[in-house]
């Protein structure tokens, strides 16, 4: 089945202690794609600028992404830059230029609204419902959000729980946008509020997801090399959404599965600068790494004499 998103479409300049990187693919919509794209189809809107090489989006657009809802504008491509230091869960913004992105009112084609999965990226939740008003009943509508739009457009992003099923954020952003220090009882005040699913990232120390009677929780994978993290939280949704759709089927366990295909997904983001790791594995990599999250958190019980 086919997955619409709709996003940030950026160019990121990236610093790490590992290197850096200039002006490569970035923003929520391209590491959402590139991640589901390995799994279903993806229908992607977004908006660049004139400056954007959107040739070098045409590595999607072979993976199966639908390229046709990218909007193109006058202007200045969304542009950020940012540093990492030795600490590689926070980032430290050393620019912003939103550019076109400012001035961005999704328009989903005709083609793309009936989607039976939406994954609506960190952007502002007006533009998110604008959204909801132009797609037909998918089964499921999963959502993004950050401090800024918690702080800014609380009013607006309380409205949209009403209407999503799952929202993914981190634990910073759920503590804050519940004011309470207990990510238990955060995930249970997000629910109360409209999502039957949450699901709170904790970088480096995994992922939990609470469901409507159940709590799953994965490890972030064991890694030597972590060159950047700029976009894992997008490709782990890319990965979670994405299985989703291939399988069809949202229940429990595929739920659980899925959670784990997200957290493969985000393990291979942080391996390389931008989306390039994705452009270098294939499933029997994605299998490999899904059976070694197996691997690591399973043990078979022992049976009592």
């Amino acid at each position: 089945m086919t997955v619409l998103v709709v996003g940030s479409i950026a160019l990121d300049s990236v610093e790490t202690p590992f290197g850096r990187a200039e002006n490569v693919l970035g923003g929520s919509a391209v590491f959402f794609a590139a991640s589901a794209s390995l799994l279903t189809q993806v229908q992607m809107v977004g908006v660049v600028g004139s400056d954007y090489p959107v040739d070098q989006l045409e590595v999607l657009a072979e993976r199966g992404v639908d390229l046709t809802g990218i909007e193109r504008a006058e202007g200045e491509s969304f542009r950020w830059r940012g540093r990492y230091r030795h600490d590689l869960n926070t980032a430290e913004t050393l620019e912003t230029r939103l550019g076109v992105f400012s001035h961005f009112r999704p328009k989903i084609p005709e083609a793309f609204r009936d989607a039976p999965f939406v994954f609506l990226g960190n952007i502002d939740p007006r533009l998110q419902l604008d959204v909801l008003q132009q797609v037909h009943k998918p089964k499921l509508v999963a959502c993004d959000t950050m401090n800024f739009w918690i702080e800014s457009r609380r009013s607006d992003l309380l409205e949209l729980l009403e209407h999503v099923d799952l929202i993914t954020l981190n634990d910073a952003e759920a503590r804050q946008l519940t004011e309470e220090a207990n990510l238990v009882k955060a995930a249970r005040w997000i629910q109360s509020h409209g999502p039957k699913t949450v699901i709170i990232k904790k970088g480096e120390h995994g992922a939990l997801m609470f469901g409507p009677t159940s709590v799953f929780f994965t490890p972030a994978f064991p890694l030597e090399s972590v060159f950047d993290p700029t976009g894992a939280g997008d490709a782990f949704a890319g990965g979670f959404i994405g299985y989703l759709a291939r399988c069809g089927t949202v229940n429990d366990i595929n739920m659980r599965r899925a959670v784990v295909y997200g957290s493969a997904m985000g393990s291979f983001a942080v391996e390389r600068f931008s989306i390039t790791r994705f452009l270098e594995i294939d499933e029997s990599e994605i299998a490999a790494r899904v059976l070694d999250f197996h691997r690591l958190v399973s043990v078979e019980q022992e049976i009592p004499a």
